[in-house]
């Protein structure tokens, strides 16, 4: 939101840094969350990011590893109803690299259904889901983010931190 203040903070022990809202609360605060991720919410509109470490998928193509992960969350969630709205293709990131090897960024947007923790379908939200995967090949490690936009919250709704909690 424009004029909205963000804050520096610390991700994977410090190891690297992002700014986003202050909005943003830490989950690791309430619950465990597994030393690959960090999950951040806001409650109060649903929405969510998570920083992901995850091992390199050296099989995926370059040019498709963002919609790779995209199909990969969305079968992780059982979602229905998804559509890719935007994809970037990849491009260098020349600021960032590992090694002499720059890292290649790819990104994708969607529109999914998707349920929280054990909900059925009849619970299905429709988000707005932005994926961004960096790719780190000489670390052999791929970075997925993803943001969670909520665009319809059905009425049998559990906020996301629970959720996560609870599985």
């Amino acid at each position: 939101m424009a004029g909205e203040s963000s804050t520096r903070r610390p991700l994977f022990g410090g190891a690297i840094s992002t700014t986003f809202p202050a909005r943003f609360q830490d989950v690791s605060n309430i619950c465990k969350v597994p030393d690959h991720q960090e999950v951040l919410v806001n409650p109060a509109r649903d929405e969510s990011l998570i920083f992901e470490l995850l091992d390199l998928k050296g099989e995926v193509d370059d040019g498709g590893s963002a919609l790779w992960f995209l199909r990969n969350v969305a079968n992780e969630q059982d979602a229905g109803d998804n559509l890719v709205v935007e994809h970037s293709g990849i491009v260098e990131l020349p600021g960032l690299h590992f090694g002499v090897a720059p890292a290649l960024a790819g990104t994708t947007v969607a529109r999914l259904a998707v349920s929280k923790g054990r909900q059925g379908t009849e619970a299905q939200n429709i988000v707005r889901l932005y994926l961004a995967n960096i790719r780190l090949k000489n670390a052999t490690t791929d970075v997925v983010i993803t943001a969670y936009e909520p665009l319809l919250i059905k009425l049998y709704h559990i906020v996301l931190f629970v959720a996560f909690c609870i599985d």
